[in-house]
């Protein structure tokens, strides 16, 4: 398991501080500078100096990089935007939008959830107090945009879509899959899978609903991608791990075809009563069990109704935001991962944008802990 953040002694601090908070404040006082230094020469080249009114010397004339958060174009965080798809793996994180609802079994309006998400990621900096990172000083990002997905055709978006993440895998960048629905996990999936040489891919899926019916309405949609998923050769039923399922939404078929497959389901009280360190444990443990990489997909509607209103299926009894950032931190700070989806973002139900900024959050946490533990600067030498 991860090992426990605490105060080393480095920096002199005084004891009034909580040890969370203790750890945090000396883990800033370590953090370099040098790449918010870039970015302020940057801006000021390409933007121009401030006016002359203008006291502080960092700011330009034309906005230029993170400051001020409402203004700029909306990347995710303000990462660059790569046009040139070809150079995605010059950097070690790659952002791909999938802007597709066609998989919609009730409420549309998932295809503007990448918009949705990248508008409210320039709300964040790069830097997270509790978990002591600066996203901006300690790896590359880039926004490649959307896929271009096909409205009235999920078959052919399946293909666009694993045809653009298997090339972000493939150049050694983490594709980070800004959905988009829940359909979409099908093809991100394939699109790993299809670039291992054969080795073996796990999937931990947090979520209310199983989806892993074959079909649903007579057609693969957002209700069935790991029955799909789960029959590529090289992904094994057994390490496909869904956490947080529950509620009245559920379909029996789904059901049937996990307990024929052998996937494991942890629901929100079981995760609960075991407490999040020990189901996080399980979890991990199942999912990378006899697999190479495993990857994660996380459904918004996972947490309770009330955190989430932007989702096409909302549910109540899900998890509290802090139990399912601490489960993830957990997951992201013990294994590498091949790379994560964020689906079922609605921003046409959303209120006051709360869905899309937790989806930035989850994405921001997971990079942060894969960070830290050192997972996400060795992969291009793995």
């Amino acid at each position: 398991m991860a090992k426990k953040r605490t105060y080393q002694g480095t920096v002199p601090l005084h004891d009034n501080y909580g040890p969370e908070a203790k750890f945090a404040v000396e883990a800033e006082a370590l953090l370099p500078t040098t790449k918010y230094e870039e970015e302020v020469a940057r801006g000021l080249e390409l933007g121009l100096p401030g006016a002359e009114s203008i006291k502080d010397r960092r700011i330009p004339t034309f906005s230029r990089g993170e400051l001020p958060h409402f203004a700029g174009i909306n990347t995710f965080t303000k990462a660059p935007y790569v046009e040139d798809v070809r150079k995605c793996g010059d950097y070690d994180v790659a952002i791909i939008g999938a802007p597709f609802d066609g998989g919609t079994t009730y409420r549309a309006g998932t295809r503007f959830g990448p918009q949705g998400i990248r508008k409210i990621s320039a709300l964040y900096g790069t830097y997270s107090f509790e978990l002591g990172v600066d996203l901006r000083e300690s790896i590359s990002m880039c926004d490649l945009g959307d896929i271009f997905t096909i409205p009235g055709n999920i078959e052919k978006t399946f293909d666009q879509v694993s045809k653009g993440v298997g090339h972000v895998y493939a150049s050694g960048a983490f594709p980070v899959v800004l959905g988009g629905d829940h359909s979409l996990g099908f093809a991100t999936v394939r699109g790993v899978a299809q670039n291992m040489n054969g080795k073996k891919l796990g999937i931990l899926h947090f979520d209310r609903h199983v989806d892993t019916q074959e079909t649903d309405l007579d057609e693969r949609m957002h209700t069935t991608p790991w029955f799909h998923a789960t029959n590529i050769p090289n992904v094994p039923a057994k390490n496909l791990v869904q956490i947080g399922i529950g509620g009245w939404q559920a379909p029996r078929p789904g059901v049937k075809s996990g307990r024929e497959r052998q996937t494991s389901i942890m629901t929100v009280t079981d995760c609960v009563e075991m407490g999040i360190e020990n189901a996080a444990k399980q979890a991990l443990e199942v999912a990378f069990n006899g697999v190479d990489a495993v990857w994660l997909s996380f459904d918004v509607d996972c947490l309770d109704a009330a955190f989430v209103p932007g989702t096409g299926w909302p549910e109540p009894g899900g998890f509290l935001p802090r139990e399912v950032l601490k489960f993830l931190q957990i997951i992201a700070d013990t294994k590498p991962l091949a790379g994560m989806e964020i689906v079922e973002c609605s921003p046409p139900y959303d209120a006051a944008e709360i869905t899309s900024l937790m989806a930035t959050r989850v994405i921001c946490d997971v990079l942060a802990c894969q960070v830290r533990s050192g997972h996400l600067a060795n992969r291009k030498k793995r």
